[in-house]
């Protein structure tokens, strides 16, 4: 066997493998054997037509399933022999047969070969998340809110209202569009925005008046729109009584006390922020890195996290998109999203190279034990049983080696942590 690569550009090669008859031939020999098996030529018996007559019918078909056979065989050999690094799969783009010889073009996409810049200089800031007496106030007030009840209120409407009224959409001539009445519609001044125009219009009014709201065209050139409102109920939020009784309902029984309860929501908002703030860090260092460290990227590679960011985000709006949304105008606008975690890949898996990591079941087995501390419902073994299945290995060692090329980076920057306030609600 005969092998001549050649680099195309920093991510693709062509590979030309010349193999000898006597490589070929016996996988031309079974592919013959194989079609004179199974074909059927008027004048023979199925399985004792002549090999003359097999070429002669099938010869390209035969040609092609060699050839198709042997490139892949021999590029799994070269490529291990060769160190190279597929970055997709290798595409047969030629071959030609010859009593002699076989020669067979291969094109594929490879990691390209690159150098991480020194990062011992780089500095973060992290932002640290102090949980507060305010804090956990604010967010009981919230979990109250969700077992509050609307009261109807004889009342100028305030802020936090919700506003339950009639409408009647007119056109520019004054006119009541037919299709656009509206009834029982339920404002939540809330949610809306202050410039809103229909939260100007009914902040401050009572059941029973009438308002008009005028609705201005975005676009020069479109028709302004009126809408009379008339205002059927102002409705406010009663928020239940905090006590001990209460606690035990909304908490199913797990707290007996106000105390207990405020205990494990300050708990639980020190991890939310912690895990936000590892998070936001992460995010910063590997956008530095990527920063840093222009790395050519395989386009088959940004494909394949261009196809994962777009199948997310069918699933976010219920497992298609919506009518009207142009799939490939998404796709043009995720594609940089896509490109920079192609290029932090590569750029992570070079520090896994640079740095020997490997996972073992040892560390598999102490992030089982570590997730079990977090949960005392949980078994250690059993975690341990799960992380090793065929189903969820390579998730977890995935997991474990990021976590691994972190702590690399980590431990040779300059991290300063700053403390922020939690930051609110926007809906509170």
């Amino acid at each position: 066997m005969q092998k001549n690569i050649t680099n195309v550009s920093d991510t693709e090669q062509k590979l030309e493998i010349i193999l000898s008859a006597e490589e070929f031939t016996p996988e031309t020999d079974r592919e013959i054997e194989s079609a004179r098996k199974n074909i059927q030529l008027k004048g023979f018996r199925k399985g004792h037509v002549p090999v003359g007559m097999i070429k002669k019918v099938m010869g390209p078909a035969i040609e092609a399933a060699v050839a198709e056979k042997l490139a892949s065989k021999y590029f799994v050999e070269i490529s291990e022999a060769e160190n190279i690094k597929p970055a997709s799969r290798a595409e047969l783009e030629d071959y030609s047969f010859d009593e002699d010889q076989l020669a067979i073009t291969l094109s594929y996409q490879i990691h390209p070969d690159f150098e991480i810049k020194d990062f011992s200089g780089y500095s973060f800031v992290q932002d640290i998340y102090p949980v507060t007496d305010e804090d956990v106030d604010r967010e009981i007030n919230l979990i109250l809110k969700g077992h509050g009840t609307l009261v109807p209120v004889d009342e100028q409407s305030e802020a936090k209202d919700t506003i339950i009224a009639d409408l009647l959409k007119l056109d520019d001539s004054g006119n009541v569009m037919e299709d656009h009445k509206t009834e029982n519609y339920h404002f939540n001044l809330e949610y809306l925005p202050e410039d809103n125009p229909f939260y100007k219009s009914l902040l401050g009014k009572k059941a029973g008046e009438n308002v008009t709201v005028d609705i201005e065209p975005e676009k020069e050139g479109e028709e302004t729109y009126r809408y009379e409102v008339t205002i059927k109920e102002v409705k406010r939020l009663e928020l239940p009584e905090l006590n001990d009784d209460l606690i035990k309902e909304i908490s199913q029984q797990k707290f007996e006390s106000i105390d207990d309860f405020r205990e494990d929501v300050r708990s639980q908002l020190e991890q939310h922020f912690s895990n936000k703030s590892e998070q936001d860090l992460l995010e910063t260092i590997s956008s530095k890195f990527i920063e840093e460290n222009p790395v050519p990227t395989p386009s088959a590679m940004v494909d394949s996290f261009e196809n994962m960011l777009l199948e997310n985000a069918k699933k976010q709006m219920g497992g298609k998109l919506p009518p009207g949304m142009d799939e490939s105008e998404l796709r043009t606008s995720i594609r940089p999203n896509a490109e920079k975690h192609a290029r932090w890949m590569l750029i992570s898996q070079k520090i896994a190279e640079m740095n020997e990591l490997e996972v073992n079941d040892d560390d598999i087995k102490a992030f089982a034990e570590k997730e079990a501390e977090k949960n005392p419902e949980l078994k250690a073994e059993d975690l341990l049983k799960t992380y090793m299945s065929t189903e969820f290995r390579d998730y977890i060692t995935d997991t474990i080696l990021k976590d691994k090329i972190y702590g690399i980076i980590k431990s040779s920057v300059t991290i300063n942590g700053e403390n922020k306030p939690i930051p609110e609600h926007n809906n509170e």
